[in-house]
């Protein structure tokens, strides 16, 4: 392990160079930032994945869609469209990407993805000409447009501060990028967590004066469902098949195995395009057994199997105290 780092330290230090001055360039006004007028929120991290940015957007437009009417901006991570796509009721998990297509066929909410955020605002501006909350969906690296607000999502188990940048770490950008954001949430905290703790790691993270940080955890629904059926999980008794496409889905299975539940774990890479031999794979494997999936990765599945055969498993992100879930919403109103 030591040797590889030896070998991967150059090529992070020659990516922080770049990457540097390319922050250098936007903070200096060489590149052009476009800064958004409406009430807009950047949501991002400073890692490859996995910090639970789709659990905060979801968290975003249930708590403030009856006050607003959000509007998901996004790249639409690969999808097999070009361009701007606006989601319709004909868009498909292909058309838009995982992500975008949950949060417009679980909320109903409008969805444009594009590969430049800039088109996207673009376009949204010709069909929602006052659109009143526009929610940018891993847009702190983007920095063509500027939101009103950024918030920045860092992992409890794998702080930012703790990491390093690619290819030694995960990484993609300096530590440093994380004083553009306002509020930082630490994600995926152990139910647990002593004050202590939390003072301890905000003392890492070494907030500005004009940041704030919050706590929060995952936590999993007692039921599975999908458009036309639901399940408790404590009627599941008999063994299924686990099948999830996401960055860690160690939390997942530590929850069912607590429950008790038996079941084969089919783990495949984050954002994973299943291909016909895999879905015929899992079709042949299930035999009477029921699918479990996580809900990003039930877009992509259930055309392929019946409302008896799979189901996904919701979650949702709550803050560890509920006093700090309604400090974080009166901040977020205050500053968009």
């Amino acid at each position: 392990m030591k040797q590889w780092s030896v070998l991967l330290f150059p090529l992070a230090w020659i990516y922080n160079v770049i990457t540097a001055l390319r922050n250098r360039l936007f903070d200096w006004k060489w590149i052009s930032s476009y800064k958004i007028k409406q009430a807009s929120i950047g949501i991002g991290n400073l890692s490859v994945g996995g910090t639970g940015k789709s659990v905060v957007v979801d968290y975003l437009i249930t708590h403030f869609k009856n006050h607003f009417t959000p509007v998901v901006v996004s790249r639409g991570y690969k999808r097999k469209s070009r361009g701007v796509v606006v989601a319709s009721e004909k868009s498909t998990v292909q058309s838009l990407g995982d992500e975008p297509y949950q949060f417009f066929s679980k909320h109903g909410v409008a969805v444009v993805v594009a590969e430049k955020r800039k088109d996207a605002l673009n376009a949204l501006s010709q069909i929602y000409p006052q659109p009143n909350l526009i929610l940018l969906d891993d847009v702190l690296q983007h920095r063509y447009v500027k939101p009103r607000l950024t918030i920045l999502t860092t992992t409890f188990s794998n702080p930012y501060y703790s990491d390093h940048l690619i290819p030694w770490g995960w990484l993609r950008e300096s530590k440093l990028g994380a004083k553009r954001a306002q509020i930082i949430l630490v994600t995926k905290c152990p139910d647990n967590l002593s004050l202590d703790v939390q003072q301890q790691m905000i003392k890492k993270l070494n907030p500005s004066k004009d940041q704030s940080v919050f706590f929060t955890k995952i936590v999993y629904q007692s039921k599975v469902l999908n458009r036309k059926n639901e399940k408790a999980i404590t009627s599941i008794t008999s063994p299924f098949l686990l099948v999830t496409g996401v960055a860690n889905p160690e939390p997942l299975v530590s929850f069912l195995r607590e429950e008790g539940k038996v079941f084969e774990h089919y783990n495949y890479p984050n954002h994973h395009e299943f291909k016909t031999f895999e879905i015929e794979e899992l079709q042949n494997l299930k035999r009477n057994q029921i699918i479990i999936t996580t809900e990003k990765d039930f877009g992509r599945l259930e055309d392929f199997f019946s409302p008896e055969e799979l189901f996904y498993l919701p979650i949702e992100m709550e803050f560890l105290e509920k006093k700090e879930a309604e400090r974080f919403k009166f901040l977020v109103k205050s500053l968009i």
